[in-house]
């Protein structure tokens, strides 16, 4: 959702300063106007609870600005408080909580400038558990690939209303790879020895071939999802759930060997659904210069000295649920060739380590050799070198070799 915020962010920045335009504008960012951005979701998993802070930032500037040195604590209706403390980007509770049905919840905020915050009151959403979470090879809108649906069901009738975030992690094989690797060594002058006969040695730079010494074959990469996605059971006669969560190309490098998804299921209240939903809708307008100008839209969290202050963010107190599933390629599509590899260019190159007109190239070699532009692939020993792009012999290139705990081949 961070993204979603900040893009709306800047959007916000822009409908202060253009009300209504129809003509092309330069703009000048001369009447920022800064706000508390709040990202808060507690839930029903005993754990240390996250509130992100910061503030609005300005078109010219890389990021968001974390707000630092604020007091965060939660307190519900029973007189309890969960005191939070900051950590690098965030603010966690230094005690573990989950929140408990029935209870109402409210965030306080104070900042270091000592202005105050509070959100609404909020209650634990119906608690329903995912069913299970299926993989699929299907056609949707024209295109083959794999369908990752969710499944739940809630015969209260109560849920209605969901978020969905998931993390994704697949197993990368590098297509022309090999155990050994070149590196440049260099080998210092050694003086004449008249005595002994020896004529010396001068200082050489030469290419050295040994074993690699960690994993460079097989990695893993992880990426969560930075949508915001949204589905309600309320227009159906049962609350039950079927939702395409995800979809990937069976073109999708992703998915060639092993893939791992797991997906969190959040129930959301109406006023949370609401927020989220106008956020999303204004991330995808078309643009601040469009017809469909959005103004400012308040979330549930206010001023206490200044109501009127624009604060944008959410609090929200939601029962999460999660599944985490495995499928290989082989699976859903047997007999079938694999997507193509993440780097199309694999095409092998041969270097003959030599000084002079070619067909030498050795300077060219060792360059690459130096600056890890291409790596090792084998060698005939005799002068001449197969070299590959790194993303093609060294999956470690873009991508990292430490297994995952959760991982099950």
């Amino acid at each position: 959702m961070t993204k979603y915020l900040y893009n709306i962010s800047s959007l916000l920045i822009l409908t202060f300063a253009i009300s209504s335009c129809t003509e092309q504008y330069v703009f000048q960012n001369t009447d920022f106007e800064s706000a508390l951005v709040v990202e808060g979701t507690i839930t029903n998993e005993l754990k240390n609870q996250t509130i992100k802070l910061s503030q609005v930032y300005q078109l010219e500037e890389t990021g968001p600005r974390v707000e630092k040195g604020a007091n965060v604590f939660i307190s519900d209706d029973q007189g309890n408080e969960y005191q939070f403390e900051e950590k690098d980007t965030i603010y966690s509770s230094i005690t573990p909580f989950k929140a408990e049905p029935g209870r109402k919840y409210q965030l306080k905020i104070r900042t270091r400038e000592g202005k105050n915050y509070t959100s609404d009151e909020q209650i634990l959403t119906t608690e329903t558990k995912i069913d299970n979470v299926t993989a699929t090879a299907e056609n949707v809108n024209g295109e083959r690939g794999v369908q990752i649906n969710v499944n739940s069901y809630d015969p209260t009738n109560t849920s209605k209303y969901y978020r969905y975030e998931y993390i994704e992690t697949y197993k990368i094989i590098a297509p022309v790879w090999s155990p050994q690797e070149t590196v440049m060594e260099f080998s210092p002058e050694i003086p004449a020895d008249p005595d002994n006969d020896f004529p010396g040695s001068p200082a050489r730079e030469y290419i050295k071939l040994q074993l690699r010494n960690r994993e460079t074959r097989t990695c893993f990469s992880t990426k969560k999802s930075n949508a915001i996605i949204l589905n309600t059971t309320n227009s159906l006669s049962e609350d039950r759930v079927h939702f395409p969560v995800r979809f990937i190309s069976n073109q999708n490098y992703i998915i060639t060997h092993r893939y791992s998804i797991f997906v969190k299921q959040y129930v959301q209240n109406l006023a949370a659904y609401t927020y989220y939903k106008t956020l999303r809708d204004l991330s995808s307008s078309g643009g601040v210069l469009s017809p469909k100008q959005p103004g400012f839209f308040y979330g549930n969290i206010k001023s206490v000295e200044n109501p009127s202050e624009k604060v944008i963010g959410f609090f929200e107190v939601s029962a999460v649920s999660s599944e985490r599933i495995f499928f290989n390629y082989v699976d859903l599509f047997p007999n079938e060739k694999l997507p193509p590899y993440y780097e199309s260019d694999c095409d092998v190159k041969i270097f003959l380590d030599c000084e002079g007109l070619p067909p030498c190239n050795g300077a060219v070699l060792r360059s690459n050799i130096r600056t890890k532009s291409l790596v090792f692939l084998s060698t005939n020993f005799n002068d001449e070198y197969a070299m590959v792009k790194p993303a093609c012999g060294d999956c470690t290139s873009f991508s990292s070799n430490i297994v995952p705990p959760f991982w099950v081949d």
